[in-house]
């Protein structure tokens, strides 16, 4: 008998794996990243697996790091999500496509129209990965000298969303008539002009280019902090969570979203929560746990110091590695991330150095077992209301996907927790979303059939 509830799952894509040392784990393909044949492969292993989405991350400069943590880096190359991921749809047919792109430093008009692109050529599988982006280097290649404060960028944001959409919305599903006959393309009538000027934003329209498939792709949203989270329950129909705090945080964060969603008038069960988690698989927890220590294993210490220092927004070399965490100044940096790294230092009594550790590998949710316990891991979370299912990460490449896909979801299968087959051809028939009605062009009535 099917579970009254099942999991949705995404794959975390960043551009391959979350963790420091994943390109340097034994049989890993350390190119991964950068190898459009292995991640042509990687997509067709998830699609057997049944995943709702790929969901892949980005990055509009190289992380601000000391060079001699950069050079160990993976991230320092990938490509740009948005000319991948249309080559992805090529290879695959149910898979959703989440891409990330940034709203304080890409136009608001190529956002929308570049989305609307992927959403058709996918067959509906689109899907936008709103971000503000933390890291202050992305300002020096988008001509600013300086970054905005984290507040202003979510306002930005805001009104970036209502424009992106907006323009998703500038035809009316019937406006393209192409009757050869008249001669005539579209309706004139069946067009909507924008025309928006706001406090961040003038953007004209329409968008040259017919309403998406699904209306609008997913809006997808990481949001951890207060700003970041008023931000979701106002736009995201998925949401990244935080997995830090275990099943109590994960239920905290899920109970506030989807309260706060409620009280603007959307319905909760339209935002799915998904918290990001790395799953590392062995044939008893004891060999899981060997892989993942291997895994840890390949962070330099340069790595870990670097890391920790754009978590923390201030350099973590200038501490005593054997020391405490000293109390941390506020700054730009993403305040969740950075709250969520004193947290844990503060509650594990951490030094620096284990935090270094910690933050170069992975220090968020983690499932280190067999197929059994990881599902009954996932399972506890879905029914104690922590989460809607789990955006996956992948210690390495290929062998955690293969891991994953071959032995955790039969196992998620047989319990009834995890579809066997797709629901539908589209991201949100996949995810059990509904399809948004044209703000500008209401759905037609149909007419009544005569009386025969």
């Amino acid at each position: 008998m099917a579970a009254e509830r099942q999991l949705r799952l995404g794959a975390f894509m960043r551009p391959v794996g979350i963790h420091t040392g994943w390109w340097r784990y034994p049989g890993a393909y350390s190119d991964a990243n950068f190898n459009l044949q292995h991640l042509i492969h990687f997509a067709q292993k998830l699609e057997e697996g049944k995943f709702d989405a790929w969901f892949m991350a980005d990055h509009l400069a190289v992380l601000n790091m000391p060079m001699a943590a950069l050079k160990r880096s993976a991230t320092v190359t990938s490509f740009d999500p948005l000319t991948l991921l249309p080559a992805l749809a090529m290879f695959t047919e149910h898979l959703g496509l989440i891409a990330t792109a940034s709203t304080t430093f890409e136009p608001a008009y190529t956002i929308a129209r570049r989305f609307a692109s992927l959403d058709h050529i996918s067959g509906g599988r689109a899907g936008w990965n709103l971000v503000t982006t933390s890291n202050p280097d992305a300002a020096l290649n988008f001509g600013m000298t300086e970054h905005m404060e984290h507040d202003e960028r979510y306002r930005r944001a805001r009104e970036f969303y209502d424009v992106v959409t907006g323009l998703w919305d500038s035809f009316a599903e019937d406006a393209f008539v192409r009757d050869v006959e008249s001669g005539v393309y579209f309706d004139p009538e069946r067009m909507h002009v924008l025309d928006h000027n706001g406090e961040y934003l003038s953007v004209r329209g329409p968008l040259n280019i017919a309403r998406p498939i699904q209306g609008w792709p997913v809006v997808v949203q990481a949001g951890a902090s207060d700003a970041g989270r008023q931000l979701a329950a106002e736009t995201a129909e998925m949401i990244f969570s935080p997995g830090g705090g275990g099943i109590a945080g994960g239920c905290e964060y899920y109970v506030d979203v989807k309260a706060r969603a409620a009280r603007l008038g959307r319905n909760p069960d339209h935002i799915k929560i998904l918290p990001g988690c790395l799953v590392v698989v062995g044939d008893t927890v004891e060999e899981a746990q060997a892989k993942r220590a291997q895994l840890d294993s390949g962070v330099h210490p340069d790595s870990g110091i670097a890391s920790l220092s754009i978590a923390l927004g201030c350099d973590a070399g200038q501490f005593d590695l054997d020391a405490p965490l000293p109390d941390i100044p506020e700054s730009n940096a993403s305040k969740s991330g950075r709250e969520r790294v004193i947290a844990r230092a503060r509650r594990d009594n951490l030094t620096v150095r284990q935090l270094a550790q910690i933050a170069g590998g992975y220090g968020g949710l983690a499932m280190v077992g067999t197929p059994q316990t990881i599902a009954d891991q996932m399972e506890e979370w879905l029914f104690s209301d922590a989460c809607d299912g789990f955006n996956i990460m992948f210690p390495w490449v290929p062998g955690g996907l293969d891991e994953f896909v071959d032995l955790v979801v039969p196992e998620l299968q047989r319990r009834g927790l995890f579809r066997t087959e797709y629901k539908g051809k589209t991201l949100r028939e996949n995810l059990g979303l509904p399809r948004p009605e044209n703000r500008f062009f209401p759905r037609r009535k149909q007419p009544l059939a005569a009386d025969g």
